[in-house]
């Protein structure tokens, strides 16, 4: 990436800061992947400074200009993505997030940070939201993503995509069409306090109660990126899946799991000796548990634990 400039005394920093979680949390849900987003608002923040200061000042709206640039960052990189993906070993699962108040610096000596630099938590980053627009065409996410949950308006979006804003307004709509598809119609809402029974079932290696708590049609996908064990495919059916928990548990003996909060909603984190290892994402409807998104790329999980001094 272009190295920035020194910014020196450039009146416009503090404006270029307040910007940056903004970014992050646009680039976060444009990409799933907190490591991608900030290599992007890195590179929009460079791009600014590669400027001349006659050239920044003739800006009328920093922030408006760091978010084109960082929307069209993403969208080249959701364009190479599906390349990118079939060299990736097995399922992948965007990264998931920890709760704001569980927040771990990925740099060594980890240490907490203010969460005020991260991501904002609502229903646009729980982790089945986020899987759906996996399935969505780059321009598709991105005019979805600025118009519905940021509030751009289709003029705007159309700058980034660079499509017309009628083109634009057609791909939200047909992203949302994707995400209403992939929504059961009548879903009842999930029962409170079912992650935490899974979580006693797994720990007391309870067959029946792990098959009770999954919907017969259950399916877990797990993400290991190739660098750790884990299915290369999804499991299917609540006693495979049950089974396979227990096989894991078997493995690790001394694994601790915890009650965490996995973006935004109730979820699982499996640590072996004070390092998180797994981080679990549940869909629940009803009383019953429909999908689990497990995360086992360590690569993914730095935010999760601090990571041990060299």
């Amino acid at each position: 990436m272009t190295t920035p400039s020194e910014p020196g005394t450039d009146p416009s920093l503090n404006v270029i800061m307040s910007e940056r979680r903004q970014l992050i949390n646009l680039a976060y849900r444009l990409l799933g992947s907190l490591a991608d987003a900030e290599d992007v608002v890195q590179e929009a923040c460079a791009r600014w400074y590669a400027m001349t200061p006659q050239q920044r000042q003739a800006i009328e709206s920093p922030g408006a200009w760091l978010t084109k640039v960082a929307g069209r960052i993403c969208l080249d990189v959701l364009g190479s993505a599906r390349k990118r993906r079939e060299r990736y070993v097995g399922e992948w699962i965007p990264e998931p997030l920890p709760d704001r108040t569980e927040w771990i610096s990925a740099r060594p000596g980890g240490t907490m940070i203010d969460p005020a630099d991260r991501i904002t938590l609502d229903e646009s980053i729980n982790m089945a939201f986020l899987v759906v627009l996996e399935s969505m065409t780059p321009a598709e996410r991105v005019a979805f993503i600025l118009h519905d949950v940021f509030r751009y308006s289709f003029a705007e979006v159309a700058e980034i995509v660079g499509r017309t804003p009628v083109a634009c307004r057609q791909l939200a709509s047909s992203a949302r069409r994707r995400l209403r598809d992939a929504q059961a119609p009548t879903a009842p809402a999930a029962r409170p306090g079912i992650v935490g029974d899974f979580k006693r079932a797994w720990e007391a290696k309870d067959i029946k109660a792990l098959i009770d708590l999954l919907d017969p049609d259950a399916r877990a996908v797990i993400d290991g990126g190739g660098l750790v064990s884990a299915g290369l495919h999804p499991i299917e059916g609540s006693e495979q899946i049950a089974r396979y928990l227990l096989a894991i548990a078997g493995m690790s003996p001394g694994m601790t799991i915890l009650e965490r909060t996995v973006n935004g909603q109730p979820g699982l984190v499996a640590q072996q000796d004070g390092v998180t290892v797994t981080v679990a994402a549940f869909d629940v409807t009803g009383d019953r548990i429909k999908h689990i998104w497990a995360v086992r790329n360590p690569e993914k999980l730095r935010p999760w634990t601090a990571q041990p001094q060299p």
